[in-house]
């Protein structure tokens, strides 16, 4: 039994790729908060998260700069089609609003979970986002057989995922109160 790590190759390429999104995914939303708590407070803490979420954007444009010159190494003739240009902005779109609105989530559940907010809004993400991914899938390019031709363990892979999502946010250390305390709504403070 040959124990030895595979050969990296072309075949194989896609895991570290995968591998690398998984890492750059996996930290992004942790950093985007710091970002944010970065930002001025005070009056502007409720602009926090759409100023950190400006600079997203310019790194977008920085990397598509990089990709415009990495089409043009690897020798591209720069053809595109209407439904690719088509596709492919609609997947962008898709990107663009779901970092928006996590922006958002994470400005959302800053007053409650402080720091840790990152910890109680990316378990749901990252857990529910797969589901939502194989669904997608699903509807574009259905399962030969149909609905019927799904296998239970599937089904049941997905139910966990999104139960796996909720109690890793739920019960991170972070976020069941070990340093971290809740806001007091403004409603229920004495008044002055």
């Amino acid at each position: 039994m040959n124990s030895a790590p595979a050969a990296a190759g072309p075949g194989n390429a896609w895991i570290y790729f995968a591998l690398m999104t998984v890492i750059s995914w996996g930290v992004y939303g942790v950093i985007l908060h710091k970002g944010r708590g970065h930002m001025p407070m005070g009056p502007e803490t409720p602009h926090a998260g759409l100023k950190a979420f400006l600079f997203v954007c310019v790194a977008y444009a920085l990397i598509g700069v990089a990709s415009a010159v990495l089409l043009k190494v690897r020798g591209s003739n720069w053809s595109f089609t209407g439904d690719g240009i088509q596709w492919s902005l609609i997947a962008g779109a898709a990107g663009a609003v779901g970092a928006f609105t996590l922006v958002l989530a994470l400005g959302a559940a800053a007053p409650i979970y402080k720091g840790a907010a990152a910890a109680a809004v990316m378990p749901i993400v990252f857990g529910g986002a797969p589901v939502i991914n194989t669904l997608t899938a699903m509807l574009l390019h259905p399962p030969t057989g149909g609905v019927k031709a799904i296998p239970a363990p599937f089904l049941l892979g997905c139910v966990l995922a999104a139960v796996g999502a909720f109690m890793v946010a739920k019960y991170a250390p972070s976020n069941t109160g070990a340093g971290v305390k809740p806001a007091t709504p403004a409603a229920a403070l004495p008044a002055k």
